[in-house]
């Protein structure tokens, strides 16, 4: 039971995708430029990076669920707020406590399922827990386009609201013993820099940079450049995060089977496949093809999460799983932010010279080069990538070691 709760928590996050299809109609409403934009997601995901972590390692003392339940209160407390925002201002307050309240939703749930699982199935868990996560970035644009065409952008906002409360409730309704069975600790550098968790960690990094094009400028495109409404804009846009979902649990059997440096490595040149097809897409590009592009690099990112998950999770004793799951969100966060700034401050500069499309296409191209470096090093390091006797101190950890 506590690993579904852990997964449906994390999905309630991940709707966050609805924010995307609802951007250009944001910029409208506060009068604001399409880069300006940008402030949404980094108060959004540049506090949740650090709360993830923080918030992972508080639970390895206090308890999983006991942080992950004031996680989703606060979740539900910030989409209502952001809902009501009067100004642009008051919508980045917002997103603060809705980044710091989903960092500490996002610290827990790996350690939650990681414990509950059997080594051996560790990357089966932590497959279908990123494909809960996954679905809701598939599942949030398509409702999200019909919601704003009927709506506006604010209903985004209060849709998720019910989902929030559901989780919350259920974590009452869950009685969790609080027996460990090891030593309550905090993390320290040294555990953080035991191999592979330093090569690990770069990778989401740059993996995470690159696939924020997508997320950030392929609204604007299709809203703006192919002239779609909303709701069809939704649709294709959910590709993207459709290959994801599709894609996790499949990595995560791979990942039990064979080991995590090949699907680690394909995944990372899928996703920089797909980002450099969308460098060349314009107005005039076949929608079928920029509809595969945006599903090839999804099913990328997909099959590259998992094992890098399940090689961190593995490198952590566990005693310590809340900070190494915090840890994977640090990284792929710290990407994120790291690239909505700096493909936004590219695609804004760029599309005063040259134009929307050249300027899309410019950011496209770092993107694909931010993943394509990813890869390279990941090839390089390879001997790197593989789990250490450290994920033998997760052995015998069980379902009983999630506390409240």
């Amino acid at each position: 039971m506590a690993p579904w709760l852990a997964a449906a928590g994390a999905f309630v996050v991940s709707l966050d995708s609805m924010m995307n299809i609802a951007f250009p109609s944001m910029a409208s409403a506060f009068a604001i430029p399409a880069e300006t934009i940008r402030w949404v997601i980094i108060c959004y995901t540049a506090v949740y990076a650090i709360t993830a972590f923080a918030g992972g390692a508080v639970a390895d003392l206090v308890g999983y669920m006991r942080v992950f339940r004031a996680g989703v209160a606060l979740t539900a407390l910030a989409l209502l707020a952001g809902g009501c925002a009067p100004t642009f201002e008051w919508l980045l307050a917002a997103r603060v406590v809705q980044g710091f309240s989903a960092g500490l939703i996002y610290g827990t749930a790996p350690g939650i399922v990681t414990l509950a699982a059997a080594p051996e199935r560790r990357g089966r868990a932590l497959g279908a827990f990123n494909g809960a996560i996954a679905l809701g970035f598939a599942l949030g644009p398509l409702p999200a386009g019909m919601l704003v065409d009927v709506f506006g952008w604010r209903a985004v906002m209060f849709a998720r609201v019910p989902f929030a409360l559901a989780v919350l409730a259920g974590t009452f309704a869950l009685h969790i013993g609080r027996a460990y069975g090891g030593t309550r600790r905090l993390v320290r550098l040294a555990d953080m820099r035991r191999a592979p968790v330093p090569v690990a960690c770069v990778l989401a990094f740059l993996a995470y940079a690159g696939i924020f094009a997508i997320w950030l400028l392929i609204p604007f495109y299709l809203v703006e450049r192919r002239g779609f409404g909303a709701g069809m804009a939704g649709a294709i846009f959910t590709l993207a995060p459709l290959g994801t979902t599709l894609a996790a649990p499949l990595a995560g059997r791979a990942a039990d089977r064979i080991g995590v440096a090949t699907p680690l490595i394909g995944g990372l040149l899928l996703e920089a496949a797909g980002l450099g097809a969308l460098a060349f897409a314009d107005a005039r590009t076949p929608t079928v093809l920029v509809a595969a592009a945006l599903f090839v690099a999804g099913l990328g990112v997909g099959i590259f999460q998992v094992p890098m998950m399940t090689l961190v999770m593995g490198a952590f004793p566990s005693e310590l799983q809340g900070a190494a799951g915090g840890l994977t969100f640090l990284s792929r966060t710290l990407g994120l932010v790291t690239g909505v700034a700096a493909l936004a401050a590219l695609f804004a500069a760029r599309r005063t010279v040259v134009g929307f499309d050249a300027a899309f296409g410019d950011a496209f191209l770092l993107a694909t080069g931010m993943v394509a470096l990813g890869a390279a090093i990941a090839l390089v390091r390879v001997r790197f990538l593989r789990p250490r006797a450290a994920a033998r101190s997760v052995r015998g950890a069980t379902a009983r070691r999630v506390s409240e």
